[in-house]
């Protein structure tokens, strides 16, 4: 890699760094490559991205900015796993590694928040963006068909009470 390149990689992993809701950093202990590409497309499914990126690079680019405290799991050969939904790195990486031992989740970052094992496994545990969503929309939806349903029954109980007296008379 020439000294242009590294520039172009620290800008990028700046760039990801700023604009990431979730940086998830895990170290790859011998994943195959059709381990890694399996991993790659289930991240890029669920909207997030990984990155195997020099270690001295990415502490360059974490360099002032909120996240310099995965600096610390930047050690070995790790790769970070980043998204804009806050969730989705998390959950699809410890699920991976879950069934994977070769893949170990050694940290991340939200925001300003430093994430160890624990915090990462947690957040892996939250109902996406989506999900809060659909949920959100249940919740409205909900009261609505409520009402539709209790202005409608004194409406009908009045048709069926004009009925029983047309029947009668």
């Amino acid at each position: 890699m020439d000294r242009a390149q590294k520039k172009e990689s620290v800008a990028f992993l700046k760039d990801v760094f700023s604009s990431a809701a979730t940086v998830v950093v895990v170290r790859n202990n011998g994943l195959s490559v059709a381990d890694m590409t399996n991993l790659r497309n289930e991240m890029r499914e669920a909207g997030a991205s990984l990155k195997v990126a020099k270690n001295r690079l990415a502490r360059l680019a974490l360099e002032g900015s909120e996240l310099e405290s995965i600096g610390e799991f930047l050690v070995g050969p790790t790769a970070l796993g980043y998204s804009d939904d806050p969730v989705a790195p998390a959950k699809i990486l410890v699920k991976f590694a879950k069934n994977n031992d070769a893949l170990e989740v050694l940290g991340g970052a939200m925001g300003e928040t430093a994430l160890d094992v624990s915090g990462v496994k947690a957040l892996a545990d939250l109902p996406s963006l989506d999900e809060l969503r659909g949920k959100i929309v249940g919740l409205l939806q909900a009261p609505a068909g409520m009402l539709a349903s209790v202005t409608q029954a004194p409406a009908g109980q009045l048709a069926r009470v004009f009925g029983a007296y047309g029947s009668q008379g």
